[in-house]
This record gives C-alpha cells, sequence and structure tokens, in this order.
C-alpha cells in the first residue's frame, strides 16, 4: 500500500509541490487555512484536511512547506499540532529555511514522536512545477530513504548532506552566498548607470558573460532591482538573519560574505 502524504502550507512553493505529487500519483491529504487554494487543490485531486492535527494524524510523511522557524514551533505542540498528533512511524519532512537548534529543540520536546528531516529547497516555484528544484536533505538515513521517492515528484536533484541539521546548515551558506551575490549585482547596475550604461542592457550583456551569476539572472528575470528587491529580499533578509544566528550559536565569524551583505546597496541585514 502507498504511503499517504499530509501536506501543510500550500503557498507560493507549497501549492506546486501539491500538484506535483497528486500528478505523480501520490494520495495527498492537504490542510490550507485559505478556502481559494483548498478548492484550488481539491480539484487538482488533493484530499483536504479540517486541521493541522487531522493532516498529521492521517499522513506516513507529513511535508511542511512554511515559511519560518516561528510558523515551525507555533504549529508543532499543544492538542491540535503536527508533532502532537503524528504517529511515531511516521516521518515529517520540513521544507523551512531555518536554524538547526529550532529542529533540536523540537526532537527533544517531542522524544518519541515522528521521526524529523530537514530538506531546504534552492530554486523557485517555477522549477517546482517543473519539477527540478533543488532539495538538499538531512536526517536519519532509513527516514530520508522514504522521504526521498516522494520528493522526487518535485525535487531534482536531491542532495543528501548527512545527519538532521547539515542539509539546514549548507543551505544557510548557500543563501549568505546568494545575498553576497545579490548586493555585488546591485552594486555593478550602480556602477553602470553612472557610466551611461542602462541597467537592462548592462544585465542583458553581462548575463552572457563571465560575470553572469545566479543572483544577476534573477534579478535579470523580474526586470530590474527594484523589482528583484520587492520580491526576493523579505525572504533574503530571513534567510539572512537565520545564517547569523547559525554562525553565532556556532561561534562562527562570517567574515567577508557578512560584510559584502551588509554594506552592499540592499537592505538585507
Amino acid at each position: 500500500m502507498s504511503e499517504v502524504i499530509g501536506f501543510i502550507g500550500a503557498g507560493q512553493m507549497g501549492e506546486p509541490m501539491v500538484r506535483r505529487l497528486v500528478d505523480a500519483g501520490h494520495e495527498v491529504v492537504l490542510y490550507a487555512r485559505r478556502p481559494e487554494v483548498r478548492e484550488r487543490l481539491a480539484e487538482a485531486g488533493a484530499s483536504l484536511a479540517d486541521s493541522v492535527a487531522d493532516a498529521a494524524a492521517r499522513a506516513d510523511i507529513l511535508i511542511l512547506c512554511l515559511f519560518s522557524d516561528a510558523q515551525l514551533v507555533d504549529l508543532a505542540g499543544g492538542p491540535d499540532g503536527y508533532l502532537t498528533n503524528a504517529r511515531s512511524t511516521s516521518v515529517v519532512v520540513s521544507h523551512v529555511t531555518g536554524n538547526v537548534s529550532t529542529l533540536e529543540k523540537l526532537v527533544a520536546e517531542f522524544p518519541d514522536g515522528p521521526e524529523i528531516i530537514d530538506a531546504p529547497v534552492s530554486g523557485s516555484a517555477k522549477d517546482i512545477a517543473a519539477g527540478e528544484i533543488t532539495v538538499l536533505v538531512g536526517g536519519n538515513e532509513a527516514a530520508v530513504d522514504r522521504a526521498e521517492p516522494v520528493l522526487a515528484a518535485y525535487a531534482k536533484p536531491i542532495i543528501r548532506t548527512g545527519g538532521l541539521g547539515s542539509a539546514l546548515n549548507l543551505k544557510l551558506v548557500n543563501n549568505i552566498l546568494f545575498a553576497a551575490n545579490a548586493q555585488l549585482t546591485a552594486a555593478a547596475v550602480e556602477l553602470g548607470n553612472r557610466l551611461g550604461i542602462g541597467s537592462e542592457q548592462l544585465l542583458s550583456a553581462i548575463a552572457l558573460s563571465s560575470g553572469r551569476s545566479y543572483a544577476l539572472a534573477s534579478v535579470k528575470s523580474l526586470g530590474d532591482v527594484a523589482r528583484f528587491t520587492e520580491v526576493a529580499a523579505p525572504f533574503l533578509r530571513k534567510d539572512v538573519s537565520a545564517c547569523v544566528v547559525a554562525a553565532e550559536e556556532a561561534g562562527i565569524d562570517l567574515g567577508w560574505l557578512r560584510s559584502v551583505v551588509d554594506a552592499g546597496p540592499l537592505e538585507l541585514s
């Protein structure tokens, strides 16, 4: 019998994940607060749960696509929490980009609860829809073995990073590097403007030259630095903050990466 997939957090990234899971033939039990999302995904083939507790109790593998550590913690405990109601034999997959210490506290608080694995993603909703988002996975090997075929519905590649928390630490390094590259791109656009080069011309040319980066491609795809800031900055600020906290907890100096992020034209700190 195939495993039932519970899903909580069908937002910008989560909704295309649910669609890919349903299209791959998985039985998906979804909890979403917004009526329009529930309606769309029910029409796509997902079953609807009445609550977080209901989704967790019915799931063999529970996927959480939440925005922050705060949401991950807020929904975990109490009579309606996902860790309170999930079966001890289930696997909880967290796509949240947050801090390892948060997962460690949840594991300590629910020692007889389900196996938790960290699985932060790198990419966009468009990548998910294409089944090509990168997912980093850390945790118990047997739990990862169970989750990987499910994640394959929308993830390629899936990169195993080691024990619980290893994927989050790797993702935070990636994200502060992306933030630094975004700052350098914004600074390059400012320099180009002073030299009389329009931002569209500059971004198009560098996208085909040796100075290109994923951050520059992201700015170009959104049109300009202002639009990139509007769309991406809230997520980058959250991830940069998480990386700073993780480094402080480990007693590590982020060095030049933090210097670039703090001093660049975009407000990311």
